[in-house]
C-alpha cells in the first residue's frame, strides 16, 4: 500500500495566503457591500512596461511563423538570455559566466527545489521571520531545520547559525521585514560558510528595490562568495512577471561542497533541471531579454520607483498615526509592530473589520513574526492612499502610542 509523506503533517495545513483568505471570508460574507483594500499578498499590480509587452509580443509572433517557430528550448535557458543575465551582473562589477546561469519559471520554484542537489541529511538554517517556502520545502523533504534569530534588536538581520548548518538560506532585502544586509553583514555569512563548509542560498528577488548604492544587491559583491553561494533571482517583483513566470539561479562552477570537486554542484543542478524541467516559456524569455535592454531597465526602474513611493506613503502615514514601522525604504514591504496587547491575528482582525484593510500577520513568517504585520506596497496609488487614510481615520493615535 502506498504511504503518505508524513512530513506534510509538520507544516501548516494551508499556505499563508490561503489562511488569510479563510480568515477574511466570514467578514466578507457578512458585509457584501464593503470594499476591502488588499495590502497583504506581495503581488504586483501595475501593467507590464512597454518594453516587456513588445518582447512578449515578439515571442508570440515568432511562434506563428514556420521559419521562426521553436518547440522545446534548452532546459538551462535561451543562450541569449543567459548571456544577457551574465552581462547584467558584469555591468555591476561581478564576474558571472553564462554557464553558471540557469533560467527558470520563477524564484519560488528554485528556492523550493535547490536543496535537492544536497544530501538528505543536510541541516538547513533559515532566518525567523522569513518567507515560508525555505522552511516548508525542506521540512517536507525531511531535513532538519534550525533557525537564525532575526529580531528588532538586531535590525531583523539574522544572526549567524548557532549550530552546524550545511545550507544557509538568506533573503535580502528580507521578505517580510524589508531589512537589507550590509556588505559587512553578508561578508560575515560568507566567511562563516567558507569556514564551516556550508553553502548559502541567497534569494535576491527584491534587490532592485534597494535605494542605497552602498548596500549590496548580490551576494557576489562579497569576495569569495562564488565558492560558497548560490543566488536566486526573479523578474516577478522587478518587472511585474508574477503571472508571466521567469527567474534564474546562479550556480557558480567554483562552488565547493564536501566530497565534490569544483563544478560538481553546477553539474548536479544542470542534471536536475534537464530531468525535471523542460525550460522556461519561450515567450516569457523573449520578455526577459527585452527587460534587460537599456530601455527595459529604464522603464522597470521607473515602475519600481512607483511602488517605492507607495511604500513611503504607507510608512509615513502609519508613523504619523503613532505606529512603529520598519522596512519600506529598500523593499516594497512595511513591517508594522502591533499595538500593545494585540497578537498578529488580532490586529489583522482589527484592521480588517474597522479599516477594511487586509494585511499579512507576521506570525505566518515564523514565531519571531508574532506581534507584527506585513503590509505590501504593491497596489494602485489610490488604493494605497485610501488604505492609509482608513487606518488613520478608524483608529485613534491614543491606541497606537504604545505600539
Amino acid at each position: 500500500m502506498a504511504k503518505i509523506n508524513p512530513h506534510f503533517n509538520e507544516i501548516a495545513q494551508g499556505y499563508f495566503s490561503a489562511e488569510i483568505a479563510k480568515r477574511a471570508k466570514p467578514f466578507i460574507d457578512s458585509h457584501p457591500g464593503v470594499e476591502l483594500i488588499k495590502l497583504g499578498i506581495g503581488n504586483t499590480t501595475e501593467p507590464l512596461v512597454p518594453a516587456a509587452i513588445e518582447g512578449l509580443r515578439k515571442g508570440v509572433e515568432k511562434l506563428g511563423k514556420p521559419e521562426t517557430y521553436t518547440g522545446y528550448g534548452d532546459e538551462q535557458g535561451d543562450e541569449r538570455l543567459r548571456k544577457a543575465i551574465a552581462e547584467w551582473y558584469g555591468a555591476r562589477g561581478m564576474d558571472v559566466e553564462p554557464g553558471a546561469v540557469f533560467v527558470s519559471d520563477g524564484a519560488k520554484t528554485d528556492c523550493a527545489n535547490i536543496s535537492s542537489i544536497f544530501s538528505d541529511d543536510s541541516v538547513v538554517a533559515i532566518s525567523d521571520p522569513v518567507y515560508p517556502v525555505y522552511r516548508d520545502s525542506n521540512i517536507i523533504e525531511g531535513r532538519k531545520v534550525v533557525y537564525m534569530q532575526g529580531l528588532e534588536e538586531n535590525g531583523f538581520i539574522p544572526e549567524l547559525p548557532r549550530e552546524k548548518a550545511d545550507i544557509i538560506f538568506l533573503c535580502s532585502p528580507n521578505n517580510p521585514t524589508g531589512a537589507v544586509a550590509t556588505k559587512e553583514q553578508l561578508k560575515a555569512f560568507v566567511d562563516h560558510a567558507r569556514e564551516h563548509n556550508a553553502v548559502i542560498i541567497f534569494d535576491a528577488a527584491y534587490s532592485e528595490y534597494i535605494r542605497d548604492p552602498g548596500l549590496p544587491k548580490s551576494i557576489y559583491e562579497v569576495d569569495g562568495a562564488k565558492t560558497c553561494a548560490i543566488e536566486i533571482q526573479s523578474f516577478s517583483k522587478s518587472a511585474g512577471f508574477t503571472g508571466v513566470r521567469l527567474g534564474w539561479t546562479v550556480v557558480p562552477k567554483e562552488l565547493q561542497a564536501e566530497g565534490a570537486s569544483p563544478g560538481t554542484l553546477n553539474q548536479f543542478w544542470n542534471r536536475r533541471q534537464t530531468t525535471m524541467f523542460n525550460g522556461a516559456s519561450n515567450i516569457a524569455q523573449e520578455g526577459g531579454l527585452a527587460i534587460l535592454s537599456p530601455e527595459g531597465q529604464k522603464q522597470t526602474h521607473e515602475q519600481i520607483d512607483y511602488y517605492m513611493k507607495n511604500a513611503s506613503i504607507i510608512k509615513e502615514g502609519l508613523e504619523g498615526a503613532g505606529l512603529k514601522v520598519f522596512g519600506g525604504v529598500h523593499a516594497p514591504y512595511i513591517w508594522l509592530k502591533c499595538p500593545a496587547g494585540f497578537s498578529s491575528w488580532e490586529f489583522f482582525d482589527e484592521l480588517l473589520t474597522k479599516a477594511h484593510v487586509i494585511t499579512t500577520p507576521g506570525v505566518t513568517f515564523g514565531k519571531n513574526g508574532e506581534g507584527y504585520l506585513r503590509l505590501s506596497a504593491f497596489g494602485h496609488r489610490e488604493n494605497i492612499e485610501k488604505a492609509v487614510r482608513s487606518i488613520r481615520e478608524n483608529f485613534g493615535t491614543e491606541m497606537f502610542k504604545h505600539a
